[in-house]
């Protein structure tokens, strides 16, 4: 009896133990930084401009709805981009962003018009 008792609780112990060991290993992962800081973490401003942008370039009588369906891979994108400043890209604004904008809010240009507005880093 004592022999089974010993035994039970000896397994107890490694079980407790190995919890723990578990544990430890997980509390120092790197945490997951694919959205940057996260929406959350972003300046209000930044938070507001996204949600107003979000409202504006989804309009397309197909698409009125992605920006919600969306939501949370859009926050983590754009949280992304203002955390590592677009990965250090230079900024083109000054460039295409008249012609970006109009091409974003035309029903009649397609995707592909968009994408080629792009460099090959972007």
């Amino acid at each position: 009896m004592k022999s089974a008792l010993l035994a039970a609780a000896l397994a107890l112990a490694l079980r407790v133990g190995d919890c723990a060991s578990l544990r430890s290993r997980r509390a120092g992962q790197e945490p997951d930084t694919s959205c940057g800081k996260g929406f959350d973490n972003l300046v209000q401003g930044s938070q507001d401009y996204y949600r107003t942008a979000a409202v504006e370039l989804w309009t397309h009588p197909s698409h009125v709805t992605d920006n919600a369906t969306f939501e949370a891979e859009f926050e983590c994108w754009f949280a992304s981009m203002c955390t590592t400043k677009c990965g250090g890209l230079p900024s083109k604004a000054d460039s295409r962003k008249k012609d970006l904008t109009a091409k974003c809010l035309s029903v009649q240009v397609d995707w592909l018009k968009i994408w080629n507005m792009f460099s090959e880093e972007e």
